[in-house]
């Protein structure tokens, strides 16, 4: 049995998959994951205190076949749903994207855009982060955010503390504040 007082479920898995040699595959599982556990549906299933262990690892075993997870990580969240700590599943989401960063030493950016950006785009951006950053590798989550109107915004840094914008967004909003309509009445 395991202390759930002093255990630390995200290095259990980080542990796991960089002794195995699967860091890389975990952490594009780990996403899956936390996709999958986006959906309030299947959150609240999992938490649902009514639903038996047993019917909990049947919806396991398809999340694993359907994402194809290794059977690490598919292990990994019947120990949680057995534990009845699969309620901090993003929780471990976001610490074991922690400790992938520090050790494949990645720079997290996050870009906003109006529209899904090419590839191409996206390789610049990942190179202009590095180079700013000085980091051995950059990856790129994205976001659509339609009150950007057009252009992108880049966050990075710790806690997403450093930005970039080169939205239109923020020119118009800057135009308006050079602008100053409140002595104007309006008839």
């Amino acid at each position: 049995m395991v202390d759930t007082a002093t255990f630390s479920y995200d290095s259990f898995l980080a542990d796991i998959s960089n002794s195995n040699g699967t860091l890389e595959a975990t952490i594009a599982e780990v996403e899956k994951v936390d996709r999958i556990f986006s959906d309030p549906a299947v959150q609240s299933f999992f938490v649902n205190p009514t639903i038996p262990p047993e019917k909990k690892q049947e919806v396991v075993k398809e999340i694993a076949s359907s994402s194809e997870l290794q059977p690490h990580t598919a292990n990994f969240l019947n120990i949680l749903v057995d534990m009845k700590r699969i309620d901090i599943i993003k929780d471990i989401v976001k610490e074991f994207e922690v400790f992938y960063n520090r050790i494949t030493g990645t720079e997290v950016a996050v870009v906003s855009s109006v529209m899904r950006l090419e590839s191409q785009d996206l390789a610049q951006i990942a190179q202009s982060v590095q180079r700013l950053t000085g980091a051995k590798n950059v990856r790129i989550k994205t976001v659509i955010d339609s009150s950007l109107v057009a252009g992108f915004t880049i966050r990075y840094g710790p806690s997403g503390s450093k930005l970039i914008d080169m939205s239109v967004k923020k020119q118009l909003d800057e135009i308006a504040a050079q602008l100053d309509f409140s002595s104007i009445a309006l008839a």
